[in-house]
């Protein structure tokens, strides 16, 4: 890992990223959510959650939180190995499609500005390619730390920046390029050009692990998937 020390047709949210268009916006495509992140990741998004979970090291027992948890997939793969993990999402019908494929789970609407959750309620948190939706990141950061209990963690999975110049430009073109005409097997193509508009705008490595810094959590460490084109950031609460 790396460390730091210090509106068209269709339903799409802008790069304001309004929570209620960003809501609408995972409405519109929660029935083939997963399916169309399999496609369009060609696959690695399992190798990703495999990362994710690693990252989180969870352990028997323990509480986490994991927002922007879209249908739970995410969430099955951490509650499988032992914690008790409560599913939020902002997107109402993203949690119908989860409670749907996973039953079992808790899932609850919650907005990540305002998490209706005591202070350090969770032994650890984390969101995966959603904090990129959120309409102030340094809030949201902030936010996750106030309901992590003192010694927990973070684990940020993120769309990031490939670290090969040459990768990085033909990265960049295939979602400027193929990534919206594929998403034309979604009910909402319109969605998926903002998911490729708000990747290129998002920071890099060393700039979300900054941000992380200035929201007080500390230790901050990165990995990098797939020659960049994801990160794992992992932080602890003081």
């Amino acid at each position: 890992m790396h460390s730091a020390d210090r509106h068209e047709p269709g339903t799409r949210a802008d790069l304001d990223k309004r929570a209620d268009d960003v809501s609408d916006m995972f409405d519109a495509i929660a029935t083939r959510y997963d399916l169309l992140n399999d496609v369009l990741s060609l696959g690695q998004d399992r190798q990703w959650r495999r990362k994710t979970v690693a990252a989180l090291e969870p352990r028997q027992g323990e509480l986490m939180l994991d927002l922007a948890a879209g249908t739970g997939t995410s969430s099955m793969a951490l509650a499988e190995l032992g914690p008790v993990v409560v599913a939020a999402d902002l997107s109402y019908g993203m949690l119908r499609q989860g409670l749907a494929q996973y039953p079992e789970l808790d899932f609850i609407n919650a907005d990540a500005l305002q998490l209706p959750f005591p202070d350090e309620t969770f032994d650890a948190v984390t969101i995966s390619y959603g904090l990129r939706n959120v309409e102030d990141t340094l809030g949201a950061l902030k936010e996750m730390l106030r309901v992590t209990r003192r010694g927990g963690r973070v684990v940020v999975n993120e769309f990031s920046t490939p670290t090969n110049r040459a990768f990085r430009h033909v990265y960049n073109n295939y979602l400027l390029r193929a990534l919206p005409p594929l998403a034309k097997l979604s009910p909402n193509p319109p969605a998926y050009s903002y998911l490729a508009e708000s990747i290129l705008a998002w920071p890099d490595q060393a700039g979300l692990a900054d941000v992380m810094l200035e929201a007080g959590w500390e230790g901050i460490e990165w990995q990098d998937l797939s020659g960049g084109i994801v990160a794992l950031h992992r932080g602890w609460r003081p």
